[in-house]
């Protein structure tokens, strides 16, 4: 039985990598197959459909409990449909561009855990992928499955050398119901941009790149070599843990991988009993994601509470690697490029950030789009970048995207739920959490150490305003990227040098000569003052003493700013004198730093020429 049960899929068993045209010419020949799965869809889907059409035409989703009712009527109609239904409504879930709000919510709380599957069928797949007899590769396997979702389900186990481990097993017949069910899902969408208007998105690519992430996910081969690549990324990070493969016991269908004893980071009084405090750990899980997302490019799509364990050693693991996803470099520096606009509330800029992103096409009129965006950020912007509330912000988004033609990159689709479930998590431990507030100090630092062109420009339109240097701008980045344990200072001082005497840093040095030299003045003369009054009488000079007050004052507080910013520099992790004295050297090469020591004497000597003309042609003599 359990091997006529395995054979169920052997039709689309040798489609490795999802193909539409090749899974067309499978099911074109089992047209039974087709029928019968049509019935079991299109029977529930249209009778929803049409629930959902007469309250249409009568009025009745205006009202918000009403449309919230047929909307998680559809997510539970996706659950039951099963596992490619389930990953479409997923998928739909970071697409406001296509699903109206309401939906979209109901749509975010899809989960995929369904009852596991007979443990005959899981022995029989195990032999059958391995080749070999269970009892050959494992000393002991519990037959029971301790958790099952819509791709496989995993088993307690030990091999033969005592290491205990988890086994996942696919569900046989998967390939074959999640192939047929994309072939439907995907005529379906075809059916649907060509016939309903008001849908502006390419459903078919939306399908064919879920096809490809599912097939990638079923591919348990894949999902090992992900979790290598994961850990050999993070392997410097003590606060991470990564399961080890067993290669050996490893097949698509079936993935053996290190036993971790920990506890969900939900569980807050597990966690508490673990000797470990909640927040510590979401403040690890916020800072490996972000490290993910902005420095590697090589991120966890699927972050959720099942995934990420709390460790007694306070080490956060993280599992199931079936589901992750790059961004290019290019798209990071795009992301960040449109934070600084959003922070200097440049909303034409961010305009032409989104188009550069890939969410608006070329030819997109953004004339409109700019005051959406305005209205979207501006309140949010006011309240500070670390208070503000990302869920508020994207379901506003929403709207906007809905209402204009923005279509949404599959990488940034992942990036959203990501952040998203991470955000929820964290949420779950500290209500005041706010994603955006921790990732900004990421922002900061990757502006700041970062050698890219692109972003040598940010760092320029974030810290000039016009012609004007801003310092308190640059003393809140370098506070921010301060606030990361893992700053590279000497890099951050290498960078700030690189700029500084760079060709767009020439506005930066000439607003620094003119600091220092306007202080220096304002220091001299007022310590020349102090000593003609200390003078007696017959012997004080007139034209210091009598030196117009507006003079005594003038700029006498330009530095303040500098010397804030020492501060922080001084209150970073690992600062000392030495990394600053250590790159006097560097300095007495530079061409332009001997060309400010030049320019800053030039500037005392005008400034104290004008000093005496000013005092000589105010005095009464």
């Amino acid at each position: 039985m359990a091997q006529q049960e395995l054979g169920d899929f052997i039709e689309a068993a040798g489609l490795l990598e999802y193909d539409p045209a090749a899974i067309t010419r499978i099911y074109a020949g089992h047209p039974q197959r087709l029928l019968r799965r049509l019935w079991q869809t299109l029977v529930p889907i249209g009778l929803l459909l049409l629930g959902v059409g007469v309250d249409k035409l009568l009025g009745l989703l205006s009202n918000q409990e009403r449309a919230r009712t047929r909307a998680r009527e559809c997510a539970n109609l996706l659950v039951d449909l099963g596992p490619a239904f389930i990953k479409a409504g997923q998928a739909l879930s970071t697409r406001p561009d296509i699903v109206p709000p309401v939906l979209l919510e109901e749509l975010a709380q899809l989960q995929d855990q369904l009852p596991g599957f007979d443990s005959d069928l899981a022995m029989a797949c195990i032999e059958d992928d391995l080749g070999a007899p269970v009892d050959s590769i494992y000393s002991e396997l519990d037959r029971e499955p301790i958790s099952a979702a819509s791709l496989g389900q995993v088993h307690q186990g030990y091999l033969k050398n005592g290491q205990k481990v988890a086994v996942k097993v696919q569900r046989p017949g998967l390939r074959e119901q999640i192939t047929l069910d994309l072939y439907i899902v995907r005529n379906i969408a075809a059916w649907l941009n060509s016939n309903i208007g008001l849908i502006r998105s390419d459903l078919v690519a939306l399908i064919d790149e879920l096809g490809s992430r599912v097939f990638e996910e079923m591919d348990y081969l894949n999902e090992a070599a992900n979790a290598n690549k994961f850990r050999e990324l993070h392997k410097q990070n003590p606060r991470i843990a990564v399961p080890k493969i067993f290669a050996e016991a490893t097949s698509r269908r079936v993935l053996t991988m290190e036993w971790i004893d920990g506890v969900k980071l939900t569980n807050l009084e597990a966690v508490r009993e673990l000797g470990i405090d909640p927040n510590d750990m979401v403040e690890v899980g916020v800072s490996c994601s972000l490290q993910q997302l902005l420095e590697h490019g090589f991120f966890h799509a699927d972050p959720h509470p099942g995934n990420l364990l709390a460790m007694a050693d306070g080490r956060l693991c993280y599992l199931d690697f079936g589901m992750m996803s790059e961004v290019s470099r290019e798209s990071r520096t795009g992301l960040i490029q449109a934070v600084v606009h959003l922070v200097n509330r440049n909303f034409g800029k961010l305009s032409k950030d989104f188009v550069t992103l890939g969410f608006l096409a070329e030819d997109v009129n953004l004339e409109p789009i700019v005051p959406a965006f305005e209205s979207v950020f501006s309140q949010a912007i006011e309240m500070g970048v670390n208070r503000m509330d990302f869920k508020s912000v994207t379901d506003d988004m929403s709207g906007v995207m809905y209402k204009f033609p923005f279509r949404v990159p599959p990488y940034y689709a992942l990036i959203l739920r990501s952040l998203v479930t991470l955000e929820g998590i964290a949420l779950s431990v500290d209500s005041e959490f706010k994603i955006l507030g921790a990732a900004y100090p990421y922002f900061a630092r990757r502006l700041m150490e970062d050698p890219d062109p692109q972003l040598r420009q940010s760092l320029k339109e974030m810290l000039f305003e016009g012609d004007a240097f801003r310092w308190t701008r640059l003393e809140g980045l370098v506070a921010s990227a301060g606030s990361q344990n893992q700053l590279d200072l000497e890099s951050l001082l290498d960078q700030v040098l690189d700029f500084l005497f760079s060709a767009n840093g020439g506005m930066l040095r000439n607003q620094l000569v003119e600091a220092v030299a306007d202080r220096l003045d304002a220091i001299g003369w007022t310590a020349l003052q102090r000593i003609g009054r200390r003078l007696p009488r017959p012997l004080q000079p007139p034209l210091l003493l009598d030196i117009p007050p507006s003079l005594n004052e003038d700029n006498y507080l330009d530095l303040e700013p500098i010397r804030q910013l020492i501060n922080v520099l001084q209150q970073l992790p690992g600062f000392n004198p030495d990394l600053v004295f250590s790159r006097l050297p560097r300095l007495i090469r530079e061409r332009d730093a001997r060309q400010m020591g030049v320019a800053l004497a030039q500037g005392l000597a005008e400034r104290g020429v004008v000093r005496l003309v000013k005092a000589a042609a105010g005095s009464p003599n």
